[in-house]
C-alpha cells in the first residue's frame, strides 16, 4: 500500500510541474509574486509572424576569390624561386594563365605546382610573341570543395549574425547545393534584417592616394596602382591605393561606443595578436598619411595617422545611428561571408495572419476536445469522465513539455495536438473494451480492471511505439513544418501513454481498493 501512495504522490507531483510550466503560456502577465518558470511556448513563423527568406550563395564568386588568392601567392612564390614571368592572371571560371618569359622555366613551374598547388593541372600550352603561356585548370574536386565550404561558411556566418541580432528560435538550414532557408519569427524590421544578412562584410585597410589629383582621376586619368572609391556618407569620391594593407580576418572584436564629443555612436575594433603587430607596423610606416577603412568597397572613414598605434585597436566612424553601428559591429564580429548571397524569395508573414491561425487552431482544439469528451461520456458513462480527465492532463503535459524544452509551436504542431486528442482516448477505448469483456465473464471490478489493462497493454504499446518511431523519423529528417508536427505528436504520444497506463490505472485502483466499489460504470 505504501508503494501505491508513493506512486500517487509522484503522479500528482508530475502533474503539478506540468501545470506550473504550462501556466505562463495561458496568461498575459504573471503576478509579481510568481516564483516559478516564466518560459512560454514559443510560436513559429506561421503563428507569430516574421520573415521567410531563401538565399543563394554565389559559389562561383568563392571560386573566383580563391583563384585570385592563389595567383597573388603564386607570384610571390615564383619570384622567390626565380621563375621569370610576364603575368599571372585568372581566366574564369576556374583557370589561371601563366605567361613565362623563358620556356626553360616551365620545369621549375611544374615543380612548384606539384609541391604547393597539387590541385592545379596543366590544361594547354601555347607560345605568343615569344612568351610561353601555360593555362592551369583547377581540379574539379577542389572546385566542388570550395563551393561546399562557401555554403557551409555562409550558413555559419548568417547564423552568428542572427544570433547576435537577437531573434529567438530562427530556422537556418541548407537547401540543395547553394541555397539557404532562413526563417525569422517575430521580426519587426524586415529591411534591417535583410541588410544584416546580405552584407558581405569584407573589411579592408588601404592608403589614400594623396600624391595624385582626384580631379584628374575623375576625368579618366587614373594613376597606375590606384582607383576611385566612394565614401559611405554622401557617396563622395576618394582616390585610394589598390594595395590592401590589412583585412578583417585578423579582427578579434567589434563593439559600439558613444563619442563623448559629438554624442554619436562609432565602432571600436580590436585585432588579434598578429593583427595588432601588422597594424602597428602599418601605422608606424605611414605617419602623416590617411588610412581608409573600407567595408564591402565603401569607405567608412579615412583618418590621418597621427602616430604609430601599437595597442591593436582602431575605430570606425561614419555618422551612424545606433542601429547602423550595432549592425556593423555584428557583421564584423560574425565575420565576412565567403561569397555574396542573393535573395531568391522574400515573404513576410504578418502578425495578424499569425493571430488568425492561432485562433483557428485553438477553435479546432476546443471543438475536437468537446466532441471527444461528449462521445466518451455518452458511450462509457462515468469511466468516460475519467478518460476526459486524462485528456485534460494530457493537454497540460504537452504544453508544459513544449515550454520546458523551449520548443517552437507551429501551425502543423497544432494539428499534431488535435491528432493527439483523438489518439489520447484511443488507448482508453482499448482498455475499456477489455474491461467490459472481463465484466461479462463475471469477474469482480478489481479483477476486471487488472485483466483489462494487462490484456490491452501489448496492443497499446505496439500502436503507440510504432507511431512514435515514425514521428521521430519525421523530426530527424524533416524540416520546418514537418518537424513542428513531429514534436507535438511525439510529446503527445508519450503523454498519452502516461495518462492512460499510469494515471487512469491508478485512479481505477484507488476506487476498487479504497472505495470498494462493486460496480464499474463503463
Amino acid at each position: 500500500m505504501d508503494n501505491f501512495k508513493i506512486k500517487g504522490f509522484i503522479i500528482l507531483a508530475l502533474m503539478i510541474v506540468a501545470v506550473i510550466f504550462a501556466l505562463p503560456s495561458f496568461v498575459k502577465e504573471l503576478p509579481d509574486q510568481w516564483i516559478g518558470p516564466k518560459n512560454k511556448v514559443r510560436l513559429g513563423l506561421d503563428l507569430q509572424g516574421g520573415m521567410h527568406l531563401i538565399l543563394r550563395v554565389e559559389t562561383n564568386k568563392a571560386v573566383e576569390s580563391r583563384l585570385n588568392s592563389i595567383t597573388s601567392d603564386m607570384k610571390t612564390q615564383m619570384r622567390h624561386k626565380r621563375i621569370h614571368y610576364t603575368s599571372v592572371n585568372t581566366t574564369l571560371p576556374d583557370c589561371i594563365d601563366v605567361a613565362l618569359r623563358r620556356s626553360e622555366d616551365r620545369e621549375r613551374l611544374i615543380e612548384l605546382l606539384e609541391g604547393d598547388y597539387p590541385f592545379l593541372r596543366e590544361l594547354k600550352t601555347s607560345t605568343q610573341n615569344g612568351t610561353l603561356h601555360i593555362i592551369l585548370k583547377m581540379d574539379s574536386n577542389e572546385v566542388v570543395r570550395i563551393k561546399e565550404a562557401a555554403v557551409s561558411q555562409a550558413l555559419e556566418t548568417i547564423r552568428n549574425r542572427i544570433d547576435q541580432f537577437g531573434v529567438t528560435e530562427p530556422v537556418i538550414i541548407p537547401q540543395g547545393k547553394d541555397r539557404i532557408l532562413v526563417q525569422l519569427p517575430g521580426i519587426t524590421d524586415p529591411q534591417r534584417a535583410i541588410n544584416l544578412i546580405g552584407k558581405t562584410a569584407i573589411l579592408e585597410f588601404k592608403l589614400v592616394d594623396e600624391e595624385h589629383s582626384l580631379g584628374e582621376a575623375l576625368k579618366g586619368d587614373i594613376p597606375p596602382g590606384s582607383y576611385i572609391a566612394y565614401q559611405k556618407s554622401g557617396y563622395k569620391p576618394i582616390l585610394l591605393k589598390k594595395q590592401t594593407l590589412m583585412t578583417g580576418d585578423l579582427l578579434e572584436d567589434a563593439r559600439v561606443r558613444i563619442a563623448s564629443t559629438y554624442n554619436e555612436p562609432y565602432v571600436a575594433i580590436s585585432f588579434n595578436r598578429e593583427g595588432g603587430r601588422i597594424f602597428a607596423r602599418i601605422t608606424s610606416e605611414n605617419v602623416g598619411k590617411r588610412l581608409a577603412i573600407l567595408l564591402d568597397g565603401k569607405v567608412y572613414s579615412a583618418p590621418v595617422i597621427k602616430e604609430p598605434i601599437s595597442g591593436g585597436k582602431a575605430i570606425i566612424e561614419g555618422r551612424f545611428n545606433l542601429d547602423e553601428a550595432s549592425d556593423l559591429a555584428i557583421v564584423l564580429r560574425a565575420g565576412a561571408l565567403p561569397a555574396p548571397v542573393n535573395i531568391l524569395e522574400n515573404r513576410t508573414v504578418g502578425p495578424s495572419l499569425g493571430h488568425d491561425s492561432i485562433h483557428k487552431g485553438i477553435v479546432s482544439v476546443i471543438v475536437g476536445g468537446i466532441l471527444v469528451i461528449l462521445f466518451m461520456f455518452i458511450y462509457y458513462k462515468w469511466s468516460g469522465l475519467l478518460a476526459n480527465l486524462a485528456l485534460v492532463c494530457n493537454f497540460f503535459l504537452i504544453v508544459g513539455a513544449l515550454a520546458m524544452f523551449h520548443a517552437v509551436l507551429t501551425l502543423p504542431g497544432i494539428a499534431g495536438i488535435v491528432l493527439t486528442i483523438g489518439m489520447a482516448v484511443d488507448a482508453n477505448v482499448i482498455v475499456y473494451e477489455r474491461i467490459r469483456e472481463e465484466i461479462r465473464f463475471g469477474k469482480t471490478p478489481k479483477a476486471a480492471i487488472e485483466s483489462g489493462y494487462s490484456n490491452a497493454l501489448s496492443t497499446i504499446l505496439d500502436a503507440n511505439i510504432t507511431t512514435l518511431i515514425a514521428s521521430l523519423v519525421l523530426f530527424q529528417f524533416g524540416t520546418g513544418p514537418i518537424r513542428g508536427f513531429a514534436v507535438t505528436l511525439s510529446i503527445g504520444i508519450i503523454a498519452s501513454l502516461f495518462t492512460v497506463l499510469v494515471l487512469c490505472k491508478w485512479i481505477f485502483e484507488w476506487f476498487v481498493t479504497y472505495k470498494k466499489i462493486e460496480y464499474v460504470s463503463i
